[in-house]
Parts: C-alpha cells; structure tokens; sequence
C-alpha cells in the first residue's frame, strides 16, 4: 500500500505530474486501520532518508523511509505522527561520501516560524465563501483584445504595510489584516491587491524572493487557513488575488533545495548554469523533467488550493538568456551556439499552457524587462503564453523624464513619446513597484523636481499619465501617501501622513483615478488594441504638452487627455477633436480638492467647427501648471464626421 500510484511516479519521473503535491510530502492519513503520516520525497541520488522529528527525539536513524523502485522517491508511513508534528528529512548521500544534511520538505504545506527551519504536518481543509468572486473571475480579468477589464494593482508586502507599535512593533497576521487592507484597497478603488511573496523563506530582508517552501505560506504572519482567510476576505470584498511567484533561483541555505541529496538536484551543477551572480542564488535546472514537474505543480498548488487569480513571475528575464548579468566565458552557450535558455522558455511555455488549460480566468504577468518577442501571445503562435508582461520601458522613461527640471524637458519629449512605438507588441501591466522606491533610489514624490508644491504637482502627473495610458496599472504600497522616505520592510507605510492636506491629497487624487478608469470604458476596454489609442498631437516639444484621445468599442466611449509638463499654465490651448458639442472636464490635476491651483474647465469646452490636428473641430482650454487633464466626448450626432467609429470599424 502506498500514497503513490505507479501512475504518479511514472508522470513524476516524465515531468508531466502538475498536481504532485497531492502525493509527494507528508499527508495524514491511514494504513491498515491505523492513524497517521505518509511521507514521500524525492532523493534519487540518497544512500538512506529517515524522517526525524519531534516525535521520536529528531532521531536521525528511528523512521528510514524506504525507496520506490528507481524512481528516485523515497516513502513511508509512520503511525501516530498527526498534523502539528515538526519534522525533517535526515540526507545520507550515495553520490557524495560522507555527506549527510538534514533537509526542510520541498512539497510541506506549513513551518516552523522562521529562523526556525523545520516543516509542520498538516491539513488544508478551509470552508470557502468565495464562490461568487470565483464565478465572475474570468470576466473580471479578461485580456483578450478589443475588450478588457479594467486592472488596476495595489501591490503590498505584508510585513510592512501596517504594525502593531504597542506590540513590539510586530507586523499583522493574516487575519488581522484581512479587513483593514480590503476597506483601504476598495476606498481607493484597485481592482486587485498583489503581494509580495508570501512563499516561505528564511530570511525576511529578501521579501520573500529568496523562497525555500514553494508550497508554504510563511508562518510569520500564520496558518495556511489564516492566509486562506486573507484571500476568501478579499474575493467577498470584490478584490482579486495576485501572488509574486519565483521560479528563476533559490537560496543556498543548507537545509532548503540546495544540494539536496549530496547531489546538484534541483540546480545546474556547473556554476555558469547554475549559479546567480547577482542574488548568490542557485538556479533550477529546468532541462530536468522532476524539476519542472515539482514548479509547475507549485504554480498549480496555489491556483487551487488557495484560489488566486494570478501569478507574477519574478525575474524571468533572468530565465531566458544563459548570460543574464554574466561577462564573456563565464555561460554555457546552448545546442545551437545561442545565448536563449532552451529548456526555461519550454518550462514557461508548458506552465502558461497549464494554468490556462486548468484555470480559466486565471492570468500571468511576466517581469520581463528585455525586448524579447512574444511574452504576452499564447504559445500555439510561438509567445510564451503570459497573460501581461510589465512595461519597464514605461516607467523607466517616465521616470527619467519627469527628474528634469521642466524648463528642459521640451529637450528630451521623446521620452514621453517612444512607449507608442511598442505599446501593441504585449500585452502590458504599468508597473511603479517597490523596486522604484529602495535601495537610495529615493521615494516617488522624492524622485521629482522643484519646491514641495511642484513635486505633488509632478506626482499628480505621473499617476494621470499612468491611468491615461493604455495598459494595466500597478502601484505599490505607500504610493497613496506621496511617502517622503524610501520603503523599509522594517517599519510601517507613514500613515501620518494623510492628517496633511497635500498628502491627502494625493491620496483623493488616486481614488478619482480608479474610479475614472474603471467607470469609463475608454480607459480600459481597448487596452492591448491600437483602436484605443488615437494621438491628437505628440509633437509640441516646445510647450511639452501631449494630448491623445482614448477610445471604447461603441461610439460614446471617447475621453481626451491632455497633459502639460511644465508649470505654466497654458490659457486658450487649442486642441484637434473628432466631433462637435460640449467636452465634459471630467478629471483635472489641478483641482483644489487635490490641493492645485484650481487651473482648468469646470464648464467643460465647447467644441468649434474649426479643423484642427486633422480633426473637424477644435477646443480651446486652459491646461493647469504640471497637470493632467480629462475630457469626456458628448453623444455623436448622427452627421458627425467621426475619426473614431472608422477607427474601430470591425470590432465586436
């Protein structure tokens, strides 16, 4: 009798089992009548495994575990040992004389507490009450072009986001933030909360991106029920679940997937495959048919059995070129002489084939920071099957341009107007994450110039600009309070900050934003289709303004922006536009409720049969000093000579 069928093992040892957390690790259960644990772990370069633990005194020698065939796993049950028992798998290595470890279990559901190392027994029965979010999920995050829904990310980790001061300053559980970050995150408006990983790791200063338990919650903040709590609040709450996941490297901490069985296992054996230089990290060896098997199980295991509704996989860059942040000599080219790492694009090909296959409506995003083709098109036409892929050509142009003082930005206009060039190539997620705000790069609102007026002001722009883009939105936590100082994951976001107007301000600002973007079609239904993008004028360097027009799939869903990036407010700006009547201003920068200076057109703009931009009729408005304006197109009339109803000609 055993946990495994021959079937398992036969598609484990392929690489095709992409449920094996059912049937690797520890499970409780029962054998001959009697209560307790199967075991199950892959070894297959082990001379003996035993199980130690705190039933029979972390003896190294009282439970062997017996092999499985040559299938290099290793079984066995051990009556009387329930869930709660803290356990490891002692590693006596036939390859490697001599070597012996005592090794955390890959596939456990639960740990020990960090610096702790050991695994916990356990169960993962959860009464959900999510089956309304899970029934409308695929609608609510819908890529397929012309017709998206809108996305827009709050991106948290959990750690830092709010502590307990009266209690040491300890971070919340999982529980406890449960309902003040749901309440936060629909006041604000985002559609969706991504956390960082929340996948076991030993050292909490990596933010969870150094993982050892890829099918483990961290303990820090509580049970798996506990996190399961945190994700059913949230979907009753309308707010989707993305997780950071981290397939491209993990740590070399003894007791985790390094050298696990006195062999290079998991990761390639020669340093140039194997090794990170940037991260000190090991890189999985995904040419290897278990290890595939065993991420792509994990990638599935939090889908079903914690119900998420997206996976953002870190660092895949890193995944795709065998010199990624290596000199000359120091990679090993692949079969063809190329610098392509073959078997991760063929790992994340066959993940993305499976989450799709498996859990419609469930979307990947890709950090991909590289022009590599095709990362959000689905494999069947040669694309790597994500669902979104970042714009970090976006931010980091954005970013770059709006550091200048104004008075120079007509020089580098180009660095606003490049993202057009390669908007439709992916699918894309505007990311301003925490990467942008560590390491002495300074806060957002920090990053930009002049007194402490024009750096709201800059900041107010740069959200507006993001949200008049097309392509989903993601910022990270902290972003609502225009926070002075850079994130630290050791204290608390500086909610402080909201008593003062400006800082509230910003904070209003961003709610106006989702709620804009998600009530107006225009802003979202045609985010990955050019037939939602129609450039008014992209060329007035001189007073670096930009206006463009965002289009919906029926005639009415027209909203024209227009954004000035300097200080000087522009009276009797006249703008191109498709059709005749009154322009509501249905969102401004500027506004004193933001606290700006009131600039803009609170009457809206009548438009005049004047032709202008190569448009039948032109509005002439004030545009407020570093502000964004929003303008929402009247009803066509029937005789309107409409450039948007050809440009969408087709769509259904």
């Amino acid at each position: 009798m055993s946990f495994l069928t021959e079937q398992d093992v036969y598609l484990f040892n392929e690489g095709t089992h992409h449920r094996l957390y059912d049937h690797l690790g520890s499970h409780p259960g029962t054998k001959d009548g009697e209560d307790g644990t199967w075991f199950a772990v892959w070894a297959p370069n082990a001379e003996r495994v035993a199980v130690m633990g705190d039933w029979n005194g972390w003896s190294l020698e009282a439970d062997p575990l017996a092999p499985r065939g040559m299938s290099g796993i290793w079984e066995g049950f051990l009556p009387g040992v329930g869930v709660g028992a803290r356990y490891k798998y002692h590693m006596v290595s036939r390859a490697h004389p001599g070597y012996r470890a005592d090794k955390a279990d890959p596939f456990a559901f639960h740990t020990e507490i960090p610096p702790a190392q050991a695994s916990v027994v356990w169960e993962l029965g959860y009464e959900w009450g999510d089956a309304g979010w899970m029934a409308e999920r695929a609608a609510k995050q819908a890529v397929d072009s012309p017709m998206t829904a809108p996305m827009s990310i709050y991106e948290v980790h959990l750690g830092s986001w709010r502590r307990v001061p009266e209690e040491g300053d300890r971070s919340l559980s999982y529980r406890e933030i449960a309902e003040p970050l749901a309440a936060h995150v629909k006041k604000l408006g985002f559609t969706h909360v991504e956390l960082m990983p929340v996948t076991e790791h030993p050292y909490y200063p990596s933010w969870g991106y150094q993982t050892t338990g890829y099918f483990a919650p961290t303990s820090r903040y509580g049970t798996p029920q506990d996190f399961m709590y945190l994700v059913d609040f949230l979907h009753r709450e309308g707010i989707g679940v993305i997780l950071d996941w981290v397939p491209s490297h993990f740590p070399t901490d003894e007791f985790g997937l390094a050298y696990f069985d006195g062999t290079h296992l998991y990761e390639h054996a020669d340093p140039r495959q194997g090794y990170h230089p940037d991260w000190g990290s090991y890189i999985f060896n995904y040419g290897r048919n278990e290890v595939r098997a065993f991420l792509t199980s994990s990638a599935a295991f939090w889908l079903e059995r914690y119900h998420l509704d997206g996976l953002r996989v870190d660092a895949v860059a890193s995944m795709l070129y065998l010199d990624y942040s290596r000199k000359a000599g120091e990679w090993i080219p692949n079969r063809y002489g190329g610098r392509e790492n073959l078997e991760a694009i063929a790992f994340l090909r066959g993940f993305n084939d499976e989450v799709c296959g498996s859990f419609p409506g469930v979307q990947t995003i890709a950090e991909e920071s590289t022009a590599w083709p095709m990362v959000s098109r689905p494999t069947y036409v040669g694309g790597l099957g994500f669902g979104y892929k970042w714009d970090m050509g976006w931010m980091h142009d954005r970013l770059k341009y709006l550091a200048h003082d104004p008075i120079h930005r007509k020089y580098h206009h180009n660095e606003i107007t490049f993202r057009m060039v390669y908007a439709w190539n992916e699918s894309f997620v505007l990311p301003l994450s925490h990467d942008e705000v560590v390491h002495g790069k300074g806060s957002l609102v920090n990053k930009m110039p002049g007194d402490d007026w024009q750096k709201f002001a800059n900041l107010r722009l740069l959200y507006g600009d993001m949200y008049a883009q097309p392509g989903k939105k993601l910022l990270f936590m902290g972003a609502e309070l225009a926070q002075w100082r850079e994130w630290s994951h050791e204290r608390s976001l500086d909610w402080h900050l909201l008593d003062d107007p400006a800082h509230a301000g910003i904070s209003r600002w961003l709610e106006d934003l989702n709620r804009l973007y998600r009530a107006e079609k225009a802003l979202h239904e045609l985010d990955t289709s050019p037939e939602g993008f129609e450039w008014i004028d992209a060329n007035d360097a001189l007073n670096s303004v930009l206006s463009f027009l965002r289009k919906g799939t029926g005639p009415e869903d027209v909203i024209l922006v227009v954004l000035n990036f300097t200080p000087l407010p522009r009276e009797n700006y006249s703008v191109g536009v498709p059709r005749g009547g009154s322009w509501t201003e249905v969102l401004n920068s500027d506004s004193t409720s933001y606290q700006g200076s009131g600039k803009g057109n609170p009457d809206g703009a009548l438009a005049s049969p004047v032709p202008l931009h190569g448009r039948s009729h032109s509005l002439t408005l004030t545009l407020p000093p570093l502000g964004v304006v929003f303008l929402k197109a009247p009803e066509p009339a029937a005789d309107d000579e409409d450039g948007e109803e050809s440009s969408v000609e087709g769509v259904e």
